[in-house]
C-alpha cells in the first residue's frame, strides 16, 4: 500500500510539474479553467475562516506556487501560512515567488510538518488519471483522515461533483457523491459539516469545523 500511495503521488507530481512547465504560473498552470473560477474556490474554502479573524495558522495541502497565500493576504491582517505540493517544482515555484515573506513557508511532500488551526485543499482530489473509483476513494479519505489530524479548528476542501452533467465529465476526473462525503465527514469527523453546493461550479466544497 505504502509503494501504490508513493507512486500516486509521483504521478500527480509529474501530471502538475508537466502544467505548470506548459501554461506558467497561471489558472491553467494548477489545471483550473480561470483565475475568476479559482477564487470562487478559494471564497468557498475561506469561509472556514471568520472574517475578522487574525493571528491563526493555516496549512494549504496541494498549494501549487501558493496562489491562496495572496488571497488571504487581501482579506486577513496576520496568520502563518504553511504550503505543501508533492510537486518540487511547484515548491521551487512558490519559493522564488514568496522569497523572504513572513510567516509563510512551503514544503515538498503530502502532509503538514506540524499542527495548525486550519488545513484546507483545493484540487487535489480531483485528477485521478488511471486509478479506479474505489482506489482514489480510498486516497481521498486517507487524506481527509489526515486532515483532521493536523488541524485544530477544522478543516475545508472540495471536489468535482458526481452532479456534473454527463457530456462534461472527463473519464480521468474523479466525481464524489456530495452527499456521500458530507455523511462521511459528519460521522467520523465532526457534528458541525457544511456542505456548499450552490457556487455555479461542478463542484462542491465541505467545511469541517470542530
Amino acid at each position: 500500500m505504502h509503494s501504490e500511495r508513493n507512486d500516486l503521488y509521483r504521478q500527480v507530481a509529474a501530471y502538475y510539474g508537466d502544467k505548470l512547465a506548459t501554461h506558467g504560473q497561471t489558472a491553467r498552470g494548477v489545471d483550473w479553467n480561470s483565475d475568476q473560477s479559482q477564487a470562487v474556490r478559494f471564497e468557498q474554502l475561506c469561509r472556514l475562516i471568520a472574517d475578522s479573524e487574525a493571528g491563526f495558522s493555516i496549512s494549504d495541502l496541494g498549494c501549487g506556487w501558493g496562489t491562496l497565500l495572496e488571497y488571504l493576504r487581501e482579506r486577513h491582517r496576520a496568520f502563518d501560512y504553511l504550503g505543501i505540493d508533492v510537486s518540487h517544482e511547484m515548491i521551487h515555484a512558490a519559493n522564488e515567488r514568496f522569497e523572504g515573506q513572513p510567516h509563510a513557508r512551503f514544503l515538498v511532500g503530502c502532509a503538514p510538518d506540524h499542527r495548525t488551526d486550519y488545513v484546507v485543499a483545493s484540487g487535489i482530489f480531483n485528477v485521478r488519471m488511471d486509478r479506479a473509483d474505489d482506489q482514489w476513494k480510498h486516497y481521498l479519505v486517507d487524506t481527509l483522515d489526515q486532515m483532521h489530524e493536523f488541524s485544530t479548528k477544522g478543516f475545508a476542501f472540495n471536489c468535482l461533483t458526481s452532479y456534473s452533467d454527463p457530456e462534461r465529465m472527463r473519464s480521468d476526473l474523479y466525481y464524489a457523491d456530495p452527499c456521500e462525503i458530507f455523511d462521511l465527514c459528519k460521522r467520523r469527523y465532526s457534528r458541525q459539516v457544511a456542505l456548499l453546493h450552490d457556487y455555479g461550479l461542478y463542484e462542491f466544497t465541505l467545511l469541517v469545523r470542530k
